[in-house]
């Protein structure tokens, strides 16, 4: 079916608008989605801060260089082409979409062709890499979980601490280190070995001999 020029014109100032507030954008060749498909998957990616948008690719084009100034090739992006703009995380809606490419893998339904990341135009196979990373809100919570790890142990030392001070009977910390330190104290001379002194006889026995060779004669 015909679009009009102005209907073109509409199509163009949408993309335009959603490009210059995009922070990663990707290309995806789409065969026998269905309504439902589309449906399922915009939801989820609105949910990312992320359109998606089926357009001509001369339009696509045409947008690029207004708002990029950039020259989209047009010949790398085969068959009927979506585009996929992020305006928030640059991967949170790319992982939606690589989600669903696996899902419908067996089908071919959907796949990634190409993408604009950091100002570059990159090929399928990089976006797609891109795409199966980790979202910023992963990454996020995978730090803050490294950085409650020490302080978790440390809130473990501090209850065993206690536990160990109401069990003997102590009131502050300092008694629980003075308690600790004569227990170590004690174990340290447990483990020391004890050595025996020789008898005042033997010593002389050893040293009455040598006397006697150096005492002149009578």
């Amino acid at each position: 079916m015909a679009i009009s020029k102005a209907k073109k014109g509409e199509i163009l100032a949408t993309l335009e608008a959603h490009l210059k507030d995009s922070t990663s954008i990707a290309f995806t060749s789409n065969t026998g989605m269905t309504a439902l498909d589309v449906t399922t998957m915009k939801k989820e990616l609105r949910a990312n801060d992320t359109t998606f948008m089926l357009a001509k690719k001369t339009l696509m084009r045409l947008a690029f260089k207004n708002v990029f100034n950039v020259e989209l090739d047009i010949d790398t992006l085969p068959g009927q082409v979506a585009i996929i703009i992020s305006k928030g995380d640059k991967v949170a809606g790319l992982a939606v979409v690589n989600k669903y490419a696996k899902e419908w893998a067996k089908e071919k339904k959907m796949q990634f062709v190409g993408g604009f990341f950091d100002g570059a135009l990159i090929d399928a196979k990089a976006i797609s890499r891109i795409a199966g990373l980790p979202s910023r809100e992963v990454l996020l919570a995978k730090l803050l979980g490294s950085m409650m790890s020490p302080v978790s142990g440390l809130a473990r030392f501090f209850d065993g601490a206690k536990k160990d001070m109401e069990a003997k009977g102590l009131k502050t910390a300092k008694d629980l280190i003075g308690a600790a330190a004569v227990t170590t104290v004690a174990e340290v001379v447990a483990e020391t070995p004890v050595v025996e002194a020789p008898a005042e006889a033997e010593v002389v026995a050893e040293v009455a001999p040598e006397a006697t060779e150096e005492a002149p004669a009578a």
